[in-house]
């Protein structure tokens, strides 16, 4: 029992790494109409600057996490502003080209910036805690805390705020709800920023258990796009339900079936569900009247 407990706690820790990532990218999609297949190297690149001001100044970890953040919803307005705005009567394809060159750009300006050795950070508090006797340290438990409180956050404002009646508007028709008066550049910009922040607090989650690196995000990128596909690209819930499922199904395999295989079989058992299942399990067809 205490092995099954401790494989439930590391995959919410996980799941919720993936689910942040998620909904950064679903947020783009839906407000921008295109992949950003850079949701990972500008995350990677504010980990980085985050590292840095942490070893300039001596502050706390969650105190450089927030300066870490906001320099990632700074980055994400200059890319809209600067690269995606500028694109915006492009077809979406060519979009999601235009974010696979962001990539290159923030893979060739870090080692620029912050050289090629990686570099550590911190946890955000130390110790253990033991719960049904699964050991499970203080800082995954702060981690699991911090994502479920962040997504509940982002999806109270969705529904029932202005600037979430703003984005649903400017997710379902960008024209009518231009006509409406929204200001969809601005909601875009914000998507931009609030993905790269959520980004970059993701790879701060995961930074102390490996390093600061140029791939640090390479894996994390790679399921969170499979659980956009999974969860269907048409809703904001979706993908963050099943980055959740994602974790937990991989940290089950890879304990119960083979740890050697069980990748490849966490894509097939997706494969299959989306040949049954085209739109993702929370997706909607979408039916277009001529």
């Amino acid at each position: 029992m205490s092995i099954f407990i401790q494989i439930l706690l590391n995959s919410l820790e996980t799941g919720g790494v993936y689910a942040l990532a998620a909904l950064g990218i679903i947020l783009i999609f839906r407000t921008s109409n295109t992949t950003n297949y850079a949701q990972g190297s500008i995350s990677m690149f504010n980990a980085f600057i985050a590292t840095y001001i942490l070893m300039g100044t001596g502050l706390p970890a969650f105190a450089v996490a927030i300066l870490g953040m906001l320099s990632a919803f700074l980055v994400g307005v200059l890319v809209d502003r600067i690269v995606i705005a500028r694109a915006q009567n492009v077809n979406p394809v060519s979009k999601q080209i235009i974010t696979l060159g962001l990539i290159m750009i923030f893979l060739g300006l870090a080692p620029m910036l912050f050289g090629t050795d990686p570099l550590q950070f911190p946890r955000f508090i130390y110790g253990a805690h033991t719960i049904m006797g699964a050991n499970i340290s203080y800082n995954a438990i702060l981690n699991i805390v911090i994502g479920i409180v962040i997504m509940i956050f982002l999806f109270i404002m969705l529904q029932k705020s202005k600037w979430g009646l703003a984005v649903r508007a400017t997710a379902s028709n960008d024209i009518v709800a231009r006509m409406m008066g929204i200001p969809t550049p601005l909601i875009t910009m914000g998507s931009w920023a609030i993905a790269a922040a959520l980004g970059t607090l993701a790879a701060l989650m995961i930074a102390p258990t490996s390093s600061v690196n140029l791939s640090m995000m390479d894996g994390v990128q790679i399921i969170a796009l499979l659980a956009c596909v999974l969860g269907g690209f048409q809703t904001f819930y979706g993908p963050v339900v099943a980055a959740y499922i994602i974790g937990f199904a991989s940290n089950f395999i890879s304990f119960y079936i083979s740890s050697i295989w069980s990748d490849s079989i966490l894509y097939v058992l997706i494969l299959i569900t989306i040949l049954f299942k085209p739109n993702g399990l929370f997706g909607k067809k979408i039916v277009k009247k001529v």
